[in-house]
């Protein structure tokens, strides 16, 4: 509390008095801003002009934030001062609504978390633990069969295969088994949603409000059909339950947690709200587990010290995929501290954007109601002035306390952290398990044989790596 009255005695700082690249009139600074590398051109900026700065997206102005104190007192701060911007929010609209946790605020936000929560508490996790290493086995024998044919894998591809079983079984109740099938309708049409979001979020004219391309139309077709699934499934969801009444005391699943709450009460929930949380826990859950887990496997392999150290932990603790415990998950702690250097290295979400709600201070910079926000999430964490040696891969800070965890936040922060994060872990774990227990790493390339470039669309991946693997002698 006296940290924020000495803040407000401070003298402010206007937006228009930030330092930061020189705007054109109308384009601002969208001329020297590529939408792949989006995030390396603000942590760019931020290097040069420190860490408060003035950008404008056409001839809005925003605030780019890139210091973690600053940026955790932006999410400590929501959903009272700080919200999603309303143009991310109009985009959802105009695609029919997602009303789920990402985009609910204030009260709407509240009613959903608490739902969500019970749905992600660790022993809901803990009881779906058997068909996440079930889906791991189905993996597993894909990649033996791959390693027998001496056939290269597209590491992100068969990632994503993996994390969407995972969570369309944890949401939904449903084995969808992309893995063994290869094809899923909700799958492809989630990999066409949340790309073309970014997209539209980002465009400086909303040109599909008055003539739409061919793409639009896809969108808007891949939008309809993931919607109407959601919606089948909380029917089905809801027939089981009344069939069933002992599942609203035991749910089985996500969807049936999430309709129990929503159920209870005063919840304030309604079933479009659930059949939004499913979409909405699809579209997060796919792409971040997946993403983290390629930049680990990647780096892994780029450090055999490491890799070695991450096999041995994994034969000593956790031998037997077909027997694996979730105590077991819990004393992977070298696997752990490697999946958070990875995620300090190569964050999924590098960027978080914000609006103000109300006229405010951010460090010594006042902001007016509606004013934008942008957190650059990993300027912080790769700052040799807070992080020692940040550019090495060294999971062992994470063991011995030499890093501030809390420059480093994958998951956010605040109240609002993720809610899956438990989730996150925990498949990453059994997935390096099945890796580095049952195979070797034979190769790992990207095209052109460097290092595998950045790619910024909806979350931060990395560029095609093919990977090919033997069998564990």
């Amino acid at each position: 509390m006296q940290d924020r009255v000495d803040a407000l005695a401070r003298p402010c700082r206007r937006l228009a008095d930030l330092p930061g690249p020189r705007a054109l009139p109308l384009l601002g600074n969208l001329h020297q801003l590529h939408r792949e590398r989006l995030h390396q051109d603000m942590e760019g900026w931020a290097r040069a002009y420190g860490p408060l700065f003035r950008v404008a997206l056409g001839r809005t102005p925003m605030l780019v934030v890139a210091d973690h104190t600053l940026i955790a007192q932006v999410l400590r701060e929501r959903p009272a001062t700080f919200r999603r911007p309303t143009a991310t929010a109009r985009v959802a609209e105009e695609l029919g609504g997602i009303d789920g946790l990402f985009e609910a605020e204030g009260t709407d936000w509240r009613n959903q978390r608490r739902m969500v929560m019970q749905a992600f508490a660790p022993h809901a996790v803990k009881a779906y633990f058997p068909s996440l290493v079930q889906v791991a086995q189905r993996l597993r024998r894909r990649w033996e069969a791959a390693a027998q044919a001496g056939r290269a894998l597209d590491l992100g591809a068969e990632l994503r295969l993996y994390t969407i079983d995972i969570i369309a079984g944890l949401a939904f109740g449903s084995d969808v088994n992309t893995i063994e099938t290869g094809d899923n309708a909700i799958q492809r049409n989630l990999d066409a949603i949340l790309p073309a979001v970014a997209r539209r979020t980002l465009s400086p004219i909303p040109y599909w409000r008055y003539i739409k391309l061919p793409r639009d139309y896809r969108l808007e077709r891949s939008v309809a059909m993931v919607r109407n699934a959601a919606a089948e499934l909380v029917k089905r969801a809801r027939e089981r339950m009344r069939a069933d009444p002992s599942r609203a005391e035991q749910p089985r699943n996500m969807l049936e947690a999430m309709l129990a709450a929503a159920a209870q009460a005063g919840s304030g929930v309604t079933a479009r709200e659930v059949a939004g949380n499913v979409l909405t826990t699809l579209l997060a859950g796919e792409d971040t587990t997946s993403n983290s887990l390629a930049w680990l496997i990647w780096l892994l392999h780029c450090h055999p010290q490491m890799l070695a150290r991450a096999r041995e932990e994994v034969v000593c603790v956790a031998p037997a995929l077909a027997s694996l415990t979730i105590e077991q998950m819990d004393s992977l702690d070298f696997i752990e501290a490697c999946a958070n250097e990875a995620m300090r290295l190569k964050p999924p979400a590098a960027f978080l954007p914000f609006e103000a709600l109300v006229d405010t201070t951010l460090g010594d910079v006042h902001l007016e109601k509606g004013t934008l926000v942008w957190c650059v999430m990993r300027s912080s964490s790769v700052d040799e002035a807070r992080v020692a040696n940040a550019a090495q891969f060294d999971p062992q800070r994470w063991l011995d306390e030499r890093v501030d965890k809390k420059v480093s936040m994958p998951f956010g922060g605040g109240p609002r952290t993720c809610p899956g994060r438990y989730l996150a872990m925990l498949e990453i774990k059994v997935a390096m398990t099945m890796l580095l227990g049952c195979f070797e790493i034979v190769s790992m390339a990207t095209v052109h044989g460097g290092e595998p470039a950045e790619k910024q669309g909806f979350l931060m991946e990395p560029e095609l790596l093919r990977m090919r693997l033997a069998l564990k002698s």
